[in-house]
């Protein structure tokens, strides 16, 4: 069965191809049209339709628009209720439910007729927790996973709790708006100075920096409430402190807002995995939806809950209801078969491609016979690297395809690194391993945990061998390698090893603030040209920048 999903109501538009029960592709729009998000100067243009997304989804697993069985969009305009009855504030929703009614029309006229196909609206938190119960591979041995979902909103709720039993979703539990955990924290982001909807992971970055001070008070707006449902609404936040400026530099009080905030919603969090772990009874949990991208809470919720194991999507966020919908949709998912191989779903080019852009543009490199050992000298003396390698992240997390990597012993690095994306500089970069290296530096975190998603304390005699990855507060956000998906990065770790005594490197998204993670060779070649990094890798090829001086090559 042949099904293409898609993602275009909210934000994070989006297109995944699923062939015979396994993902053959996915990615975002964002990483064609180079709008972060998805987004548009004006509001309503953020449902814009992933046409190049789909096109190149269809193209990579060689299906024609009339070759497919479905099309599946993951949301249900049917299911939905006006935004005033909703209790929500929101003049783009009538606009917004049109534009969901008629998404088949727009689908046909982008992409072609589906011939022999239908259209299917998949409810949206469905289609959430179908792209994590359903191509997570750690279910038990039962078959059965229970599966939380918690974002801003869908249809007509902001949450769902369920268990699978193979490839059947039970939903157990759902919240209806206008109470919603994702919405309350978008609230709070846009008062603490930063984008709605899109800077969420700064209010997580920034809770480090306080004191939950406000959660006795805060507990009245944002809480379980035992049936496995929550009230959350945002308050006034004056009345803790005052709105921040974009512009303006953040405080002690507003750092401690975002971290009784954050335990608000960490305990909130708790307490309904309790209620869906005794209802269900399963050993493990799979999470999805916007808020599971926040990795201290998904830690809390892996430290202290009732279930053995938690996994959370790689794109947990809406991107990754396009893949739920055409897993929702197909008939022949095999929960024995690994039907998701990792999250580098996206777009990728041949050694010989690469080396015809770099000649194209007239750039003198190298192809060095050892290239992790190369690599990890240029690392060794300091250097920052752009590592470009195999098929783009699906997913906003940069997991050693798209990534700057640094030494992590230099505890400048952290600010040289948040120099070169133009970031602010209470934010964190993360840390890679090697996955069977990683439980001698990191605990209190799931090993492997390959797509950073999950916080870990830094062992204490570590913390200061690797400054740059080191968080204030003594964690940092793990991302694991494993030698048989990432040989080329496995390499690079094992040789910085070598030369440093550090298995551990520097990993942050190859992108500039604003803007979406590079995806193709030239937006590399763009990065690498405007920015102080000092050594491009593009597949086996290495760009020197003293080389583009001197002729070198």
């Amino acid at each position: 069965m042949r099904v293409l999903g898609i993602n275009a109501l909210f934000h994070d538009p989006s297109a995944a191809l699923v062939v015979d029960g396994h993902v053959v592709a996915a990615a975002e729009e964002e990483r064609f049209s180079r709008r972060k998000h998805g987004k548009r100067p004006v509001p309503f243009a953020a449902w814009e339709l992933p046409v190049e997304a789909a096109r190149w989804c269809l193209d990579r697993g060689g299906v024609p628009m009339e070759g497919l069985d479905a099309v599946a969009y993951s949301y249900d305009p049917d299911l939905a209720r006006p935004a005033d009855e909703l209790g929500l504030d929101d003049p783009w929703d009538s606009l917004r439910q049109l534009y969901a009614q008629r998404a088949p029309r727009f689908v046909e006229h982008e992409l072609g007729t589906l011939t022999n196909g239908e259209f299917r609206f998949v409810p949206h938190h469905e289609a959430h927790a179908a792209s994590a119960g359903l191509i997570d591979a750690s279910r038990g041995s039962d078959g059965r996973t229970s599966v939380l979902v918690i974002d801003g909103r869908g249809e007509r709720a902001s949450h769902l709790a369920g268990v699978y039993d193979g490839c059947k979703l039970e939903t157990l539990a759902a919240q209806a708006l206008p109470d919603s955990l994702g919405l309350m924290y978008e609230s709070l982001t846009e008062h603490l100075g930063f984008l709605r909807s899109s800077d969420e992971y700064k209010v997580m970055a920034l809770a480090s920096y306080g004191r939950p001070r406000h959660v006795g008070a805060l507990r009245e707006h944002v809480h379980a409430t035992g049936d496995g449902g929550f009230v959350a609404r945002a308050p006034d936040w004056s009345a803790w402190v005052p709105r921040r400026g974009s512009h303006e530099q953040w405080t002690d009080e507003h750092a401690d807002l975002a971290a009784s905030v954050q335990a608000c919603l960490e305990e909130t969090l708790l307490d309904l995995s309790a209620w869906l772990h005794a209802v269900t009874g399963t050993s493990h949990l799979a999470m999805a939806g916007g808020t599971a991208l926040n990795c201290v809470a998904n830690s809390r919720v892996w430290r202290d809950s009732p279930f053995d194991s938690v996994w959370v999507q790689p794109a947990a966020g809406d991107a990754g209801t396009a893949l739920g919908a055409a897993l929702a949709v197909a008939d022949d998912v095999d929960l024995g078969g690994v039907p998701f191989p990792s999250a580098a779903l996206g777009r990728g080019w041949t050694d010989d491609e690469l080396a015809a852009e770099l000649r194209r543009a007239a750039v003198p490199f190298t192809t060095p016979p050892d290239l992790p050992l190369t690599i990890a000298s240029a690392l060794a003396n300091n250097g920052v690297v752009a590592w470009f390698d195999g098929r783009s992240e699906f997913g906003p997390r940069a997991l050693g395809q798209r990534s700057l990597l640094a030494h992590p012993g230099d505890p400048d690095n952290l600010r040289r690194l948040n120099d070169v994306k133009g970031r602010e500089q209470f934010r964190p970069v993360a840390p890679i391993v090697l996955a069977e290296r990683a439980a001698h530096i990191f605990s209190a975190g799931p090993v492997p945990s390959p797509f950073m998603l999950f916080v870990h304390e830094v062992n204490p005699s570590w913390r200061q061998r690797i400054p740059a990855v080191t968080h204030v507060d003594g964690t940092a956000r793990v991302q694991t390698v494993d030698r048989r998906t990432q040989a080329m990065l496995a390499g690079t770790l094992e040789q910085f090893e070598r030369l440093t005594g550090l298995p551990v490197l520097v990993n942050t998204s190859l992108n500039t603030a604003g803007r979406p993670m590079v995806d193709t060779p030239r937006e590399a070649l763009e990065i690498f040209g405007s920015a102080p990094i000092d050594v491009l890798v593009l597949g086996p090829h290495v760009v020197r920048r003293h080389a583009l001086t001197e002729g070198d090559g």
